[in-house]
């Protein structure tokens, strides 16, 4: 991921690649922090998400590392690359509506609509 393709409110927090032990297909696990420091987005494995299917999902965390801190799923998709287009759009979205803590959770939850049905 090149941090150019980002939106410029986001930063990449972590990025890693790896193989599991009963696989050789690599995994991808992707998060990005808002400049807020208020929402987290991760594109992760599914499984890491407690999901029994193939894929990735998409998740948002508010207030990540704080004790209200509250998680949401936003959506699961086969690809990698296809989860991190949608992550993308969603934190796109996100910042178009976002203008502060009072606003989070309406931000958020209009971005989580948008992207449920991306196709």
């Amino acid at each position: 991921m090149d941090d150019e393709d980002v939106p410029s409110q986001w930063r990449i927090e972590t990025e890693r690649n790896y193989n599991t032990t009963d696989s050789d297909r690599e995994l991808r696990y992707l998060t990005y922090r808002h400049e807020s420091d208020d929402l987290r987005v991760k594109v992760a494995p599914a499984s890491l998400e407690g999901d029994s299917h193939p894929g990735y999902a998409l998740t948002a965390t508010s207030y990540p590392g704080l004790e209200l801190s509250e998680t949401k799923p936003v959506r699961t998709v086969l690809t990698f690359d296809r989860c991190n287009r949608i992550a993308l759009e969603f934190m796109q979205l996100f910042s178009a509506r976002y203008d502060g803590p009072g606003t989070l959770e309406d931000a958020l939850e209009y971005a989580r609509r948008r992207t449920a049905d991306h196709r």
